[in-house]
């Protein structure tokens, strides 16, 4: 006759940070459908630009400092970034509330200088083909920075008030700063596009 084994598991924490928890399988899964929407957009530009005869059409390529100094802070950034994460990996909460104003500015500071980048374009998006894929692009990117930085003042709100002490709030913050990656590294590509391509 077996023994009935019980496994007490009363102990276990609530809440998983990384690979063990749903909301960071949830966000990759989000970036893989984001991801794929932005590859979409790139592949619309090359197929736009094989056909035309000329590129950029009707107009010169956009000016470069609002675009570079984009590239910059994303960049600049990730350093940052990647000290909160590992903050909110050892729950150093004055490390992490710091650490998310930090990255709550960095998140700021490029939506300022993409203020700039529209007008640096040199057309409008009703223009042509050119002017609405190239709009998108900087669109869809202005979206997914706004978005994280909503995320990131919401992060910074709690973990200045009493639902710090949550453990789950820390995976929170590497979901997060996941995510923030993914902004970063999707803007290379939509940078060159934008552009390099069009000085080549």
């Amino acid at each position: 006759m077996r023994d009935n084994v019980i496994l007490d598991v009363s102990k276990l924490p609530l809440h998983g940070m990384g690979m063990v928890s749903p909301t960071w399988w949830g966000t990759c899964a989000f970036m893989l459908i984001e991801g794929t929407g932005f590859a979409l957009v790139i592949a619309v530009y090359f197929y736009l630009m094989s056909l035309a005869p000329h590129w950029p059409i009707d107009a010169p390529p956009p000016d470069l400092w609002a675009g570079t100094w984009v590239t910059a802070i994303l960049l600049a950034s990730v350093v940052p970034n990647i000290l909160i994460s590992r903050w909110a990996e050892r729950r150093q909460l004055r490390r992490v509330q710091v650490g998310l104003i930090v990255m709550t500015l960095f998140g700021i500071a490029p939506l300022v200088f993409r203020i700039f980048e529209f007008p640096a374009l040199h057309l409008t998006w009703d223009h042509n083909g050119y002017g609405s894929i190239v709009w998108t692009m900087l669109g869809l990117h202005t979206t997914h920075i706004l978005t994280d930085v909503v995320d990131t003042i919401v992060l910074a709100v709690l973990m200045f008030s009493r639902h710090a002490d949550n453990t789950r709030r820390y995976g929170d913050v590497q979901d997060n700063a996941m995510y923030w990656n993914f902004v970063v590294v999707t803007w290379l590509p939509l940078y060159a596009c934008i552009y390099w391509v069009p000085r080549l």
